[in-house]
């Protein structure tokens, strides 16, 4: 159930009008690493992501973009296995960075965009930049609210009939 819904949440966010990458993917990736169960985090976002690709267009930096994010889900499962604000955050913060540099890096080595020289490396992610506060702020933004709506939920229904469910 809780996959399902965090599926449909990814898909829609992709598909709708946003501002430079302010989505809640990487936010997704992260917080079914570490609520979901292993299979279900990996595949996931995946499947968000072909779904979505196969409706806005496949690209040749798609690869890097999806290797990213079963990256950061694998990184939920090991903030699941240390959770505290701290890993959480930093899991946040890390899962921007990295999206960051490898699609960027993917945008530089196969897009034809920019010669393939330090340069045009440095150029590729220097222009980048606007792009990735969006990726900051959306990490963060729906960090926040998926892990803090988790948490507040499992608090209160713990000690009832439903605390199967979590």
């Amino acid at each position: 159930m809780l996959a399902a819904c965090l599926l449909i949440v990814g898909i829609f966010s992709r598909l709708i009008v946003h501002s430079w990458n302010f989505t809640p993917v990487i936010a997704l990736a992260l917080f079914g690493g570490v609520y979901l169960k292993k299979k279900q985090a990996i595949i996931l976002p995946l499947i968000l992501f072909a779904v979505t690709d196969l409706i806005l267009g496949f690209h040749q930096v798609m690869f890097f973009t999806w290797g990213s994010i079963i990256v950061i889900a694998a990184m939920g499962l090991w903030v699941q296995k240390n959770k505290s604000l701290t890993t959480v955050l930093g899991g946040g913060l890390v899962s921007a960075v990295l999206f960051f540099i490898v699609t960027n890096f993917g945008v530089w080595l196969v897009s034809g965009m920019y010669p393939l020289t330090l340069a045009g490396l440095s150029e590729c992610f220097v222009l980048a930049v606007p792009f990735f506060r969006g990726t900051l702020l959306g990490t963060f933004v729906y960090g926040a609210v998926l892990f803090g709506m988790y948490e507040i939920i499992a608090v209160r229904i713990k000690s009832t009939r439903f605390s199967h469910v979590l």
